[in-house]
């Protein structure tokens, strides 16, 4: 099942697109541009600039949730979320708030301002099971702080720092709305060139060469995360059994402080979007919001704002009930193949493979179903399904990354006991494997839902005219002048924000402490 779904609709329309580049010709030309390889160097330097920054933000933030008990950590760990299931177009317009020109710093730090949970997460999560007697082993034999964190501490997280880095490069490199919107016609990425070439210019050749790079530099990089992923969960299973968490002492108190002090950074963003929304040229006012009943300025939008934001609901929920099917699917079937006898490069390659609709041009993917779609009964490329559809494309990878862990760390002899009662696989997977997963699930589809809600990248390509989604409509409004339009644009992203914090709240109820990588 989880190989029809990609096979159908991801290698089919991505295929499809760069068969129709290449059979156009031109692609030689545009790889031997200096204008390509400068797109690439761009790229690759601003993820890589954020990347770092991410890191280095995130690892006080992961020191903190994992070793740390002080008062204010439940609100860490929600508020350092918030940023990465943000919408992206959302996350853009925050920044643009506070720096209105645009520019490679704030893309770069509008990068890192999504990714730094990702490090928290993934470092903090191994971080909080490695044995502290080690460390503090080192400081009995005179060590200093530093010095027992490099020695020690460090060569233990760099499984988890790989596969954190990895994963945030990978976002980076792919950034959509964030480069859009602060980036302009001055800089662009791989990503926001292919939407260029394909809605604008109509260059499929071009766009196709462009996928080809990109594709090429993902696979790379998901080939290194999954070795490093690897790496991670066999330092997982090394797990000691000693005290972990505990009141900060020392020079620890400083990480702490910089830990808070990276949160309330984070905060600056969001809090300023919520001030703009209310604030106009008058002074303060909620006519942003009342505006949202309407189609804005001059009749800019083809429906309302609240028709938008229920488009929205209702292509979120299908996509998170079909992305959830095949991400638990996708999740026992690994789980299945490496308790079995299969060549453990089976599922490796399985894991690659569901990973890579995370870094593939959404618009490549949007056009390959414009070009495809109309081979399938019903003909999809007029039907609303094909927003969830890829959506859910989208939100599968991390519903996968959610529950695979936590269904791999369900202990094989509670599954065999119940095989030897004479349970049916189907009921091994009902009575055992599903209440042990099941808070991990709904955290999953709560996750998903909020990522869903906000995907702005195939969205923005597929969203038929009268039923755009609420990011299409922000994205819509900032593009066309007026004071309303303005006004009504950042109303609808505080509204978007406010629904993504209180699924955040719900999932961190709902959080296991050894629930997957995000």
């Amino acid at each position: 099942m989880p190989l029809a779904f990609l096979g159908v609709f991801f290698a089919w329309p991505v295929l499809a697109i760069v068969r129709l580049g290449v059979r156009d010709g031109g692609v030689g030309g545009v790889l031997a541009a200096a204008g390509t390889w400068e797109l690439v160097g761009f790229t690759l330097g601003q993820a890589a600039a954020s990347t770092v920054l991410a890191l280095l933000a995130g690892l006080p933030v992961a020191f903190l949730l994992a070793r740390c008990e002080v008062v204010g950590t439940g609100f860490v760990r929600a508020a350092v979320m918030v940023p990465f299931v943000l919408p992206t177009v959302v996350v853009g317009l925050a920044f643009r708030a506070l720096w209105p020109d645009g520019g490679v710093l704030p893309i770069v730090l509008a990068n890192a301002f999504f990714n730094v949970a990702v490090v928290a997460r993934t470092v903090g999560g191994l971080w909080a099971h490695t044995d502290r007697r080690a460390e503090d082993a080192a400081r009995a034999l005179g060590a200093s702080r530093p010095r027992a964190f490099r020695s020690v501490v460090l060569p233990a997280l760099l499984p988890a720092i790989g596969s954190a880095a990895s994963v945030v490069f990978l976002f980076c490199a792919t950034s959509f709305g964030v480069v859009l919107v602060l980036g302009g016609a001055r800089y662009r990425t791989l990503e926001t060139e292919i939407y260029l070439r394909t809605v604008e210019l109509f260059d499929l050749s071009g766009a196709a060469a462009l996928s080809l790079l990109q594709f090429a530099a993902v696979l790379a990089v998901l080939l290194l995360g999954g070795l490093a992923r690897r790496r991670r969960e066999t330092a997982l299973s090394l797990r000691g059994n000693a005290e972990v968490v505990r009141r900060p002492t020392g020079g620890e108190w400083g990480v702490v402080g910089v830990a808070f002090a990276v949160v309330l950074t984070l905060l600056v963003p969001v809090v300023g979007l919520l001030v703009r929304s209310l604030s106009t040229v008058d002074g303060w006012s909620l006519a942003g919001y009342r505006a949202l009943a309407g189609t804005g300025e001059r009749g800019t939008l083809a429906v309302s704002g609240v028709d938008a934001a229920l488009n929205s609901v209702r292509a979120a929920t299908d996509a998170t009930l079909l992305a959830l099917s095949i991400g638990v699917f996708s999740a026992v079937v690994l789980v299945g193949l490496r308790r079995g006898r299969t060549p453990r490069g089976v599922g490796e390659v399985l894991d690659t493979a569901l990973m890579l609709p995370l870094g593939v041009s959404a618009v490549t993917v949007g056009f390959g179903y414009l070009v495809t779609m109309d081979a399938l009964p019903g003909d999809l490329r007029t039907s609303p399904a094909l927003v969830p559809l890829a959506q859910a494309l989208v939100v599968t990878p991390l519903v996968v990354r959610i529950v695979l862990p936590v269904l791999r760390a369900v202990d094989e002899r509670l599954r065999q006991a119940a095989a030897t009662l004479g349970a049916s696989p189907w009921r091994v997977w009902r009575e055992v494997d599903l209440p042990l997963a099941g808070r991990s699930l709904l955290a999953a589809a709560g996750f998903g839902y909020v990522v869903a809600l906000g995907e702005f990248g195939a969205t923005s390509f597929l969203a038929r005219p009268d039923s755009p989604t609420l990011p299409i409509v922000i994205a819509r409004l900032m593009s066309r002048p007026g004071q309303l339009n303005s006004q009504m644009a950042y109303a609808a992203c505080a509204l978007l924000m406010v629904a993504t914090v209180a699924a955040v709240l719900l999932i961190e109820r709902l959080r296991v402490p050894s629930g997957g990588e995000f």
